[in-house]
């Protein structure tokens, strides 16, 4: 199902219906998610893998585009989410995500991405990262506050994202 403007309809229907990209439920409406441009995408799947290289070791689950039914009600699709391992795996996930990441497109608008993080707070999600994929730049938003950071880590755990290290891996697959 292509949209070319916002469509409203019910949750129920939302999660039956598959679009093509993938898109999102917020407050009855159908919403289309920017899709990816290269740097976009390569960033995010850099990140994609790095989670899942270490999702053994650290317990986690780590999902691309994974809708997720949020408290609110909206259905939000994080660019990466990372979930502890016994978060039970259902089609449509219902539970917070350790970790969820939101990589820039050139297209995002600030106050939709702040949409995006304020639904993340009020679902409890503990860790909310953005990542710019032009600036090479990350934002900690885990607390509603855009708060810039190299380095992202999960508070009492090993899990960590190191943006610089990140860059300079894709830097040198693309050489």
């Amino acid at each position: 199902m292509h949209m070319a403007t916002a469509t409203h309809i019910s949750l129920e229907q939302y999660l039956v219906t598959r679009f093509e990209p993938d898109a999102e439920y917020v407050r009855g409406e159908v919403q289309e998610r920017n899709v990816g441009e290269y740097e976009h995408n390569t960033v995010q799947r850099a990140i994609l893998l790095w989670f899942h290289l270490h999702d053994r070791t650290w317990q986690t689950r780590t999902i691309q585009e994974q809708r997720t039914r949020l408290s609110s009600g909206n259905v939000r699709l994080p660019d990466v989410s990372v979930w502890n391992r016994d978060v039970s795996v259902k089609p449509v996930f219902d539970q917070p995500q350790l970790i969820a990441v939101e990589v820039l497109s050139p297209e995002d608008r600030q106050s939709r991405v702040q949409e995006k993080i304020d639904d993340y707070c009020g679902f409890q999600v503990p860790n909310i990262w953005v990542v710019d994929p032009i600036k090479r730049i990350g934002w900690d938003c885990s607390d509603g506050n855009w708060t810039r950071k190299d380095r992202f880590e999960v508070s009492g755990t090993a899990i960590y994202l190191n943006l610089q290290d990140l860059f300079k891996e894709l830097d040198a697959a693309e050489a």
